[in-house]
């Protein structure tokens, strides 16, 4: 079995979307890549146990992606083994009003994992350079000092964003947050065929809405924008991994295999000792429960 090597997939220097591949079948049939993927969803599990326990980091996960990019179902089957306690999946949607009374960065602050448990961000503080790009209306809502028309948005405004982002990311990261950030590299024609089967499975229909397709027509702004993201904001602190998304199995296996990898090589992260004057009367405390 292919063993993935995470820097085949981090970005270290300056991409470009097109030059990227969006399938990788790691040389494996789908039953293999659902053992690999159950093997290391174990793995990670147990891994979780102890980031609990130790209770010094905590560990975020961002997704982003195009639609039918498989976000959710990625989170479903890498974190369905975590016990429910250590981990927190927050799904952004559109801001609420409240969320709009504070700055673009505040809900995704307060949303962050405590100590010892891992959060999972189901598209995250990146729409702000995204969907915010592609539709600069948007920015109009937060009702920021100085930007009172879509004409006040300008190259600066985008570059003030990225050092923002960067320092949010620096912040945590030197307050014990390990921060992950994957994108999943969808090719067009996919998303086509996933939009197809929204439309063609009953099951599925529900999860189709007509403005996927005026979302698809500006495809190529979301991956001019996506590519800008990604090269201004993949730091050594917190890095963006491209996963091929186009077999969604191979894409869950790659992301699984990149965490256990990178998380499993920390030191520190330890079950705690026990206190030794606890330890040195173990023998005691049995005694008495068997005579319980």
């Amino acid at each position: 079995m292919d063993k993935i090597k995470t820097s085949d997939y981090r970005v270290d220097q300056t991409i470009h979307l097109k030059d990227i591949a969006t399938l990788n079948m790691l040389s494996s049939t789908e039953k293999k890549l659902k053992k690999r993927l159950r093997d290391t969803r174990d793995k990670l599990s147990k891994l979780q146990d102890v980031f609990y326990a130790h209770n010094k980091y905590s560990v975020l996960i961002c997704f982003q992606g195009m639609d039918t990019a498989g976000k959710d179902s990625l989170i479903r089957e890498v974190f369905q083994d975590f016990n429910s306690r250590g981990v927190v999946v927050h799904s952004f949607k559109t801001p609420t009003f409240k969320e709009k009374q504070h700055d673009y960065l505040w809900r995704h602050y307060v949303a962050l994992p405590e100590r010892g448990k891992f959060g999972v961000f189901n598209r995250t503080h990146y729409e702000n350079v995204l969907v915010t790009r592609v539709h600069p209306e948007y920015i109009i809502g937060e009702n920021i000092p100085g930007i009172n028309s879509v004409e006040d948005i300008d190259e600066k405004f985008w570059e003030s964003r990225f050092e923002q982002i960067n320092n949010f990311e620096k912040h945590l990261v030197a307050n014990g947050t390990i921060i992950f950030k994957f994108f999943l590299h969808l090719s067009k024609e996919e998303q086509k065929n996933r939009l197809l089967r929204r439309l063609i499975r009953e099951d599925k229909n529900w999860k189709f809405s007509p403005g996927d397709l005026e979302e698809r027509e500006l495809w190529d702004k979301y991956q001019d924008y996506y590519e800008k993201a990604i090269n201004n904001t993949s730091s050594k602190e917190a890095p963006w991994y491209i996963i091929p998304a186009d077999n969604k199995k191979a894409a869950r296996a790659i992301v699984a295999d990149i965490l256990y990898d990178e998380l499993k090589v920390i030191e520190e992260v330890q079950y705690p000792t026990l206190d030794p004057s606890i330890k040195s009367q173990i023998e005691h405390y049995k005694q008495v429960l068997n005579q319980q």
